[in-house]
């Protein structure tokens, strides 16, 4: 016999608002700032905070100190380098020469509308390399950050050439087409790890005189007392004079420690990856800030807000009811966009920074074996918003830290349980499944039944289906096709 129920079923509908903040959080960072531009354009009853003549004459002023100031290298600059061992007279003229050398410098012309990278890996082609090496010095290349530097470890890199495209190369090899290709590429020192090897790459290209090779030797032996601005302590090693020791700080002067900077005007607008969280490590501690590109300064305009106030103290309020309607929902709109960009920026924050605590360790780090198992749930639970939420932000979101620049999505992953009864993370089996792979016998090949076994007696319960899975999402192929002859 059928029966009749009326079932009362609690549904939670999101509102036409609340969908549009969560498009809003989903959202990249380069396509905020374009729906940003579109709200300015579409509604005029928004405005940005600081617009003003006095905001572009800054912006202006600050054009024209770039063009000169480009030798911070982190904490540390060539120009403050110079100690007061030299008189005040001295710094300043060196200062003025140094501008007009470097205004010279910055206005480098090269392609138009072409990436940093592109530029680069143009030059990079030129060389007669096989096509496996060729691969492997692209992606070395890709590591380059806007300075011109590689920040990453040798060690890091080969990892990740293995994890990525499948191709098992040793740290010899990559640190090979590093010296003898990618930093043979303008500009000079391009492909430096730190700023003592940018120096010396761009000293041996000069024309070999005595303050040249006393440079390098200052660069290469006393890098040190150079730095901490040691002077009589190098003058006294080197056995020179005041005087020269001033001319060869002049060589030095005229470096560019980054390289990369000359061209960093041609890549502001071009679409690439930009970092939405930054990540830092300061005395041991995690600093985390959202991108400034993502916080604009809007505001309801004021002009707006004047005419709206006007017409509803006008006798004859119905001959304006028009207006005032359109006037209202301009003003409504513009106050809901800059309420919403609040709202955006806390919960990108929020949820950042339960996932920075969560994987505290590998951000204080950068091994990758600190990454603990997490799944969005657990984040979800932590800072009380929806898995979804948690899931936006995840998938299309970037974070710069100082091992690199990562998707967000890639700090999460599966728990496991080894045999001690410890969790651990997916990412950690992947990684030793990949040096079980690195280290095998390639005339023959562990089999993933023998790789489950292998993993096992180092403690990892993982069966054989799941070490296929795992291959797979490595793009590592199976034991038969990984066979040498």
């Amino acid at each position: 016999m059928l029966k009749q129920q009326l079932l009362q079923k609690g549904l939670h509908k999101l509102s036409p608002q609340q969908i549009k903040l969560m498009k809003l959080v989903q959202l990249s960072t380069l396509d905020f700032e374009q729906k940003v531009q579109q709200e300015l354009e579409e509604n005029p009853a928004l405005e940005e905070e600081n617009c003003s003549d006095l905001e572009e004459y800054s912006d202006i002023l600050e054009e024209e100190e770039n063009k000169i100031d480009i030798t911070e290298d982190q904490n540390q600059s060539l120009d403050n380098i110079i100690d007061e061992y030299f008189s005040d007279d001295e710094i300043e003229d060196f200062q003025i020469n140094n501008q007009k050398n470097y205004s010279v410098k910055k206005h480098i012309s090269i392609m138009s509308g072409i990436s940093f990278q592109e530029y680069l890996k143009n030059q990079l082609h030129t060389f007669r390399l096989n096509e496996k090496d060729l691969l492997i010095a692209d992606f070395i290349l890709g590591n380059i950050d806007d300075d011109g530097y590689i920040r990453r470890k040798i060690t890091s890199i080969t990892d990740d050439i293995y994890l990525i495209l499948g191709k098992s190369v040793s740290t010899e090899k990559v640190e090979k087409l590093l010296v003898n290709y990618i930093q043979k590429l303008d500009p000079t020192g391009v492909g430096s790890r730190n700023l003592q090897e940018c120096l010396l790459i761009q000293l041996e290209k000069k024309k070999i005189n005595q303050e040249i090779i006393l440079s390098k030797k200052i660069i290469r032996d006393h890098f040190e007392s150079f730095i901490k601005k040691h002077y009589q302590k190098l003058q006294k090693k080197l056995g020179i004079t005041k005087k020269s020791l001033r001319k060869i700080i002049d060589k030095i002067r005229k470096l560019n420690p980054k390289p990369g900077k000359i061209y960093s005007d041609n890549t502001k607008n071009l679409n690439h990856i930009i970092p939405d969280f930054n990540i830092s490590v300061l005395d041991e501690k995690l600093e985390l800030t959202l991108n400034q590109r993502n916080t604009p300064e809007l505001k309801i305009s004021s002009l707006y807000l004047d005419m709206l106030k006007s017409y509803q103290s006008e006798k004859n309020i119905k001959e304006n009811e028009g207006t005032i309607v359109f006037l209202k929902k301009k003003i409504n709109s513009a106050k809901w966009f800059v309420d919403a960009i609040k709202q955006r920026q806390n919960t990108l924050m929020l949820t950042m920074n339960a996932i920075m605590d969560y994987q505290k360790e590998y951000f204080l780090t950068g091994d990758p074996i600190k990454i603990k198992p997490m799944i969005l749930k657990n984040i979800s639970k932590k800072i009380g918003v929806g898995i979804s939420t948690v899931s936006r932000v995840a998938n299309s979101k970037y974070v710069n830290t100082p091992y690199g620049t990562f998707l967000i999505k890639s700090f999460f992953s599966e728990k496991m349980i080894n045999q001690e009864g410890k969790e651990i993370s997916s990412i950690e089996i992947k990684k030793l499944l990949k040096e079980s792979i690195n280290k095998e016998n390639k005339k023959k090949p562990l089999t993933d039944e023998k790789l489950s076994n292998l993993l096992r007696k180092k403690g990892y319960l993982v069966a054989r289906r799941t070490i296929a899975k795992y291959r797979d999402q490595m793009n590592l192929p199976v034991a038969r096709m990984r066979k040498d002859l």
